[in-house]
């Protein structure tokens, strides 16, 4: 499975990414792409970054190597940039562009990454917060797009844009679905009838986790997660119910 995430900031959208990326690590290789310019899922994988694709992109448009094509120093460079951990390879996007021209640099990477991710049995893009992955087109062709929320009314308008952006663009996004993240009972009718109009089948909610605030306060990576964690336990159900789906469908 190909698993883009996204949503409003603050709303724990890399909580999810990375203990969505544990939970897949069983089945084999993952590759965690970190997409927001404000990296710290590696911070939360317990991996250590130490180059960008961004890092790479302004390298490129500088000089290269003598007798180095760009599609030659690309490839390199992407593999010295990857970082691997056990059961997961983290790719870090880093920085946006920057002024210049990046149609030609941009087009060989998304080749190269395209390639890459055929080596893995799951891809996970933690994506930037917000809807400017969606206009870029960065977030595209993937089996799930899962839009993660608080109860918040504000954070339910949010998905519900993002949802309707998605669906403008004409992304190749073959499912869609709605995580409720920081759940503590029952919805009010008001957070009700915005999760219903944000259009997106709930696919799981993660009750609030004290473990979580406290591994986060101490900077210990979420992958350390003792198992009766209840929001490990909820995402374990949350990627069941996905690949559940992802038989039903029959997604190549």
């Amino acid at each position: 499975m190909v698993i883009a995430i996204s949503g409003k900031g603050g709303t724990g959208k890399t909580t999810v990414a990375a203990l969505i990326i544990r939970e897949l690590t069983a089945d084999g290789p993952v590759l965690a792409v970190d997409a927001d310019p404000n990296s710290n899922l590696g911070e939360q994988l317990g991996m250590e970054v130490e180059g960008t694709i961004g890092d790479i992109r302004e390298e490129v448009l500088e000089e290269l190597p003598p007798g180095m094509t760009k599609d030659r120093y690309l490839e390199l460079r992407i593999q010295e940039t990857l970082t691997e951990g056990k059961g997961v390879d983290l790719l870090t996007m880093g920085r946006p562009e920057g002024p210049g021209c990046y149609c030609y640099v941009n087009h060989l990477l998304r080749g190269f990454l395209d390639r890459l991710a055929r080596n893995y049995g799951h891809v996970v893009i933690d994506n930037e917060a917000g809807m400017e992955h969606l206009s870029r087109r960065t977030t595209r062709d993937v089996d799930w797009l899962l839009v993660v929320s608080d109860p918040s009314v504000a954070s339910l308008k949010a998905a519900l844009r993002i949802r309707e952006l998605s669906e403008k663009l004409k992304l190749g996004i073959r499912k869609k679905g709605l995580v409720l993240n920081r759940t503590d009972g029952e919805l009010s009718p008001l957070q009700e009838e915005w999760a219903k109009r944000a259009g997106l089948e709930v696919v799981g909610t993660v009750p609030e986790d004290r473990t979580v605030v406290e591994y986060s306060l101490e900077g210990r990576p979420l992958v350390e997660l003792p198992e009766d964690s209840t929001a490990a336990r909820a995402i374990s159900e949350i990627v069941r119910s996905l690949k559940e789906v992802r038989c039903r469908y029959r997604m190549p």
